[in-house]
């Protein structure tokens, strides 16, 4: 499973029918272009395991109705084509599907998402740190809040490590700004979250289709509450109740792309993206990696496919708008090196162990051109003893929590994780760089509150300028055991633990 924090079918009917599919320029399963059924030779095989496929066209429109005919001939179903990027979502039971689609004329790549049938997925757990937020803690952090101050907010070590609490006092951020928290979902009953969710732009990606039944982007009863954690630290409200998010006066949306099981296939991830560029969504959050595969590996048809449809998508996004925020992983890898050992992936079956080389197997979004990459740093500004880094990969660095043990956070907080929101109005603490994202993505909101006409080339520009350098940790010995744990490269302003520096919300607010 995707790392939620580590790192980290049925097809749906769309209710608005046609006249969403034209807004937004998808095909949906069944649609006029695509093949009869009877240009399915016979020969065609379909007693192998139902699986989902992306297809990648090069060329135009005409090229693309070609393409979808041969999908049906080689015994494909379409389950939506995102024409605006050439991108093609198709279910087949054709054990040859993928090696005889990437034959036909106009098709660029093609694979499949996953290496486990539709039908089957097995139960996994989350690799996040967590633990509960007690009524101890919440009654002692209650009785220390200011006036000015949200209850728990005293617990959130990590706002003013990023001047988030002076930034407040200036501006919290434009209702005209949305992050979109691509995720496991999100719990917009939340009293936290209700006053700044948008409805209008969320849905359920998980068919790699948008559904946009009323609350079909919450997670279900026995599903993660990863994404509604994350939507806390970006926005939850400055009103009174629980905590306060980075940009609490911004919109948050949720777009859900995790399986019940905690899967994040291309198909959803590039539904995510596509969803979010649609609805004019300023910021996305992708503290996630894209399954089955830590590495995706170009120089594996179906590995190169996946890479490319959910470039396609995020770069859509951008060139809409959109800044794309994801967080680095929680593996203690350096991404930069010429040599990293997987031994998860396909983690939706049987796993091997291989060695690759992350700039031509990249971990993605995170690794994508344009994606802005963070790491993830404790209560003393550390590097998280967990965080994945790299010299010319992250971008930035946010709080994401640690260990108590390794970085203690000074009172009136009492524990190194993040706190943030929970499904049913609860709350509860997290560590990953899946928390530090929601963090640069916050920033980034409050910069497009005060420069809403900037481009995301100039946003990214500015958070960079913005954020407070820090040199490397070298010695980097987090556990204090005399061994060096990682190895910083790279000057003050830009190095693989920290980026261009720690993320800095007030200048962003000011400036």
């Amino acid at each position: 499973m995707a790392h939620l924090g580590s790192r980290r079918g049925r097809v749906l009917a769309l209710p608005a029918g046609l006249a969403l599919t034209a807004s937004l320029g998808f095909l949906p399963s069944g649609a006029a272009s695509a093949a009869p059924v009877d240009d399915t030779p016979a020969a065609v095989a379909t007693d192998g395991p139902k699986l989902s496929y992306v297809v990648n066209v090069k060329g135009g429109r005409s090229t693309a109705a070609s393409v979808k005919k041969a999908i049906s001939r080689a015994g494909g179903t379409i389950v939506i084509a995102y024409d605006r990027i050439g991108v093609i979502v198709v279910h087949s039971q054709n054990p040859q599907f993928a090696q005889t689609i990437r034959q036909v004329k106009g098709v660029e790549s093609a694979g499949a998402t996953r290496t486990a049938p539709l039908s089957v997925q097995r139960d996994t757990s989350i690799g996040a740190q967590e633990q509960p937020l007690t009524s101890a803690e919440a009654k002692a952090a209650a009785a220390k809040a200011s006036d000015e101050q949200d209850p728990f907010e005293p617990l959130q070590w990590d706002l003013p490590a990023i001047k988030a609490d002076k930034a407040h006092q200036k501006s919290l951020g434009s209702g005209k700004v949305t992050v979109a928290v691509i995720d496991t979902g999100v719990d917009d009953t939340h009293p936290d979250l209700a006053p700044n969710f948008d409805r209008a732009a969320s849905a359920n990606c998980v068919t790699g289709a948008p559904d946009t039944t009323p609350g079909s982007w919450r997670p279900g009863p026995h599903e993660s509450d990863h994404g509604t954690h994350v939507a806390g630290t970006v926005a939850a409200a400055k009103n009174g109740v629980g905590i306060t998010g980075v940009a609490p006066g911004v919109k948050v949306s949720g777009i859900k792309v995790s399986t019940p099981d905690g899967f994040f296939y291309t198909e959803a991830v590039v539904c995510g993206f596509m969803w979010a560029a649609e609805q004019g969504v300023e910021v996305t959050n992708n503290s996630y990696y894209t399954d089955p595969w830590l590495y995706a590996c170009k120089n594996d048809d179906d590995q190169k496919a996946l890479v490319e449809a959910v470039t396609r998508a995020s770069r859509y996004a951008e060139r809409k708008g959109t800044v794309n925020v994801a967080a680095a992983g929680n593996s203690r890898t350096d991404l930069a090196a010429d040599e990293v050992t997987d031994t998860s992936s396909p983690n939706d079956t049987n796993p091997v162990t291989r060695v690759v080389n992350p700039q031509e197997c990249p971990d993605f979004p995170a690794m994508l051109p344009g994606v802005v990459t963070v790491s993830a740093t404790g209560a003393k500004g550390l590097k998280s003893s967990y965080s994945n880094y790299g010299l010319g990969v992250v971008d930035i660095a946010a709080p994401g929590g640690d260990s108590t043990r390794f970085q203690t956070p000074d009172a009136p907080a009492v524990n190194g994780l993040i706190l943030s929101t929970l499904p049913g109005g609860g709350y509860g603490y997290k560590a990953g760089t899946s928390m530090a994202a929601p963090h640069a993505a916050g920033v980034v909101a409050l910069i497009k509150s005060k420069h809403p006409k900037a481009s995301p080339a100039r946003v990214k520009e500015m958070l960079y300028d913005q954020a407070d350098a820090k040199a490397c940790t070298n010695p980097y010995d987090i556990d204090g055991n005399g061994t060096v744990d990682a190895v910083c490269e790279g000057g003050k302003y830009d190095n693989g633990f920290y980026g261009a520096g720690m993320i800095d919300a007030l200048d962003a607010v000011r400036k």
